[in-house]
């Protein structure tokens, strides 16, 4: 292959909407990914339902990015949620705004959106060169690569990076990219789990019995953060979209102290009083277990999980007062010891920092180098937030590749 105007390294999704900026545009491309398919990491988030973004007024989803910087809220605003979905509808996928205000292609798979997407991109010129890893550049300034073949190098005009973070490495993203970087003087946050699970010391009867159960419709408070929504018991501890949402204040709660106690409402959709005259009725011989599900619908593992909190008080749900269990139930605590591997986090806080990147997107230390995706320092809730700002850097990287080849 010859040099094309414009290389990009990293076939995610942030990789391959700049890659359409840029060839739409009438500029040679070539896509670079380690491994042997694209998109891995998209294909695998779409499975359950690809959720391409949220419906919801742009400055209550800007607020889901966290000390978001300037340049990340301004280019959300140029690639808005809104203009992602005509995207969609243009490769022929219209969507869909779910019960939940996120939004969904109709199919509610990635695999026909991805594959339209390929279509486009070959019919724009689009070239791929995969099982090509980034080893970083040659005296003279050329990309190196590791192939099949052996070393090979390449000196484009415009380089594009968007390699991803280092959650789910085996599917192709394994953060390798920051020991590059840094020998280049670039400042890199560390890379932390995001939308992650946390462990908990679970009693072996508790693990052993409930492992895998979900808790559907509860609700989660950490200090003055809430969300409601699905957790899962995990062999370690607990996971699901409930938690994620709470992840990075957790997070930072665990690196502070060591630990951190989450509080879960099992019955959010009644008030105290009601908790407390539904348990004041008579029990008679009925278990404690038995009674709390005849009484409030609890599932087993919710019950479990109110057998763990009166173990670490040294009591028994059956010797508890009405009101003392009803405070439980709406505000059950559960002792979070840590975050759950990078390996298996959904997405990855830190990165390339925001002061090492001009408006277009350059590194200010290389001016033909364009960061996009994950790899900048930024994170979000599951929701859709994680694949738009995905898109939208991948747009303005693109845009900026572009001005620097002149086109």
């Amino acid at each position: 292959m010859s040099a094309p105007d414009v290389a990009i390294i990293g076939a995610g999704p942030a990789g391959l909407i700049a890659a359409e900026t840029v060839a739409a545009a009438g500029a040679s491309v070539i896509v670079y990914d380690r491994m042997p398919s694209v998109a891995r990491k998209f294909l695998m988030a779409g499975r359950g339902g690809l959720n391409l973004t949220h419906s919801e007024p742009l400055d209550i989803f800007l607020a889901r990015y966290n000390n978001a910087p300037p340049l990340l809220r301004a280019t959300i605003e140029a690639f808005s949620p809104e203009a992602l979905r005509d995207w969609a509808h243009g490769l022929g996928q219209d969507t869909f705004i779910g019960s939940s205000g996120r939004v969904f292609p109709k199919t509610f798979k990635a695999s026909p959106l991805l594959r339209a997407w390929l279509s486009r991109l070959e019919s724009l010129g689009v070239q791929f060169a995969l099982r090509h890893r980034w080893l970083g550049w040659d005296e003279n300034g050329a990309l190196r690569f590791e192939t099949l073949q052996g070393e090979q190098s390449m000196q484009p005009r415009a380089t594009i990076l968007a390699l991803g973070g280092a959650s789910w490495p085996r599917l192709g993203s394994n953060g390798d990219w920051r020991d590059i970087l840094s020998a280049q003087g670039i400042a890199i946050s560390e890379l932390k789990p995001a939308n992650s699970g946390f462990r908990v010391a679970w009693s072996d009867s508790f693990r052993e019995r409930f492992e895998g159960q979900p808790l559907k419709n509860v609700a989660l408070g950490y200090g003055a953060r809430t969300s409601r929504g699905e957790i899962v018991i995990t062999k370690d501890g607990i996971e699901g979209g409930g938690i994620y949402a709470l992840s990075a204040a957790l997070r930072e709660g665990v690196a502070a102290k060591g630990h951190a106690t989450l509080t879960v409402d099992l019955r959010p959709d009644l008030t105290l009083p009601d908790l407390v005259a539904r348990l004041s009725r008579p029990r008679g011989k009925q278990s404690i277990a038995t009674f709390l599900r005849k009484a409030l619908t609890l599932p087993p593992h919710a019950i479990g999980l109110l057998h763990e909190a009166a173990l670490h008080r040294d009591t028994m749900l059956s010797a508890m007062p009405p009101e003392e269990l009803a405070r439980l139930i709406r505000e059950l605590p559960v002792r979070v010891e840590g975050t759950a591997s990078l390996a298996r986090a959904i997405s990855t806080a830190g990165g390339v920092a925001f002061s090492e990147v001009g408006p277009d997107f350059s590194l200010r230390l290389r001016p033909d180098v364009f960061i996009a995706g994950e790899m900048l320092d930024w994170e979000a809730p599951t929701g859709g937030y994680l694949l738009q700002a995905s898109f939208a850097t991948g747009v303005a990287a693109g845009r900026g590749a572009l001005a620097r080849v002149g086109r």
